[in-house]
Order: C-alpha cells, then structure tokens, then sequence
C-alpha cells in the first residue's frame, strides 16, 4: 500500500482518512502544486506531518512554518489555519 495511490490524480486537494480508532484518527492529505487547503479550525489539537513536498502551514495568530518531507507542526485547536501547497505535497493529519 502507498499513500499516493489513495488520491484521484486530477483532484488539487484530496483528504481521506487512513485509520480511525476510539481515541482518535489519522487523515491523508494531498495538495497539488499550487492548491490550498482553505482556512478552517479543528476542535482538537492535531499534529500535521509532511512526509513527501513542500508546504506552507499558516494560522491566525502569524505562526507560519515551511513544512518539507519529515517536518510537522503542531495544532492548536480554535485557531484558523491553513495549508498551501509549494509544490505537490502529501501530508498525515493526526487528530
């Protein structure tokens, strides 16, 4: 199994989620070249893994961090973020 093979080619943002259990869950996200994963919040904290690309992470209170192959930040719950795409990127979203 691979994670790029669980995302249409033509879709720009594509999530799915990977594993589920009943203390939590894990998503896969693909961005396209270009593509953004529009401002939004979670309730609960998660951590957000990079594992293949280059992606921008920004949220509301001026954090941004450069997210490249093995690098992740941290969530904060309530706080409006975002992630764009620099190049075609996959990323875990662990909640």
């Amino acid at each position: 199994m691979n994670i790029k093979d669980l995302h249409t080619p033509d879709k720009g943002v594509s999530a799915t989620s990977i594993f589920k259990s009943d203390i939590g869950n894990a998503i896969s996200i693909r961005l396209l070249k270009g593509e953004e994963l529009k401002e939004h919040v979670t309730k609960i904290k998660a951590l957000l893994v990079c594992i293949e690309g280059n992606a921008i992470f920004e949220n509301e209170k001026g954090a941004k961090y450069d997210l490249n192959s093995g690098d992740y930040v941290n969530i904060e719950e309530f706080v409006k973020h975002k992630v764009f795409a620099v190049i075609e990127s996959h990323l875990i979203l662990i909640k």
